[in-house]
């Protein structure tokens, strides 16, 4: 059985690996309001692309101060149908749902 790690230990073990990874997030979304303003269509604030949508509502999520925050940002991400479709609209995953 393992022991769980303590708090500062989570810090130090992880800190950095995700802090590269939210500077990632940050370069997209600055590439793509880059790319937007020059074509000039929506930014990622104002953005109808439901794939920028989705993730800009999982790190408003991640800013909430619940738990379970990777449980709720997939299900933020997942379909929730359970009625199959006649057929698909795209030859594969996008990886988000339109949000209401």
């Amino acid at each position: 059985m393992s022991i769980p790690l303590k708090s500062s230990q989570v810090v130090d073990q992880y800190f950095l690996e995700h802090r590269a990874k939210l500077l990632d997030i940050a370069a997209f979304l600055d590439r793509f309001d880059r790319a937007a303003g020059a074509e000039g269509v929506a930014t990622s604030a104002t953005t109808t692309d439901v794939r920028v949508r989705a993730l800009s509502a999982a790190l408003d999520l991640l800013r909430d101060g619940k738990s379970e925050r990777a449980r709720r940002v997939l299900e933020l991400w997942s379909d929730q149908s359970v009625d199959p479709i006649a057929a698909a609209h795209s030859k594969g995953a996008i990886g988000a749902v339109p949000l209401p």
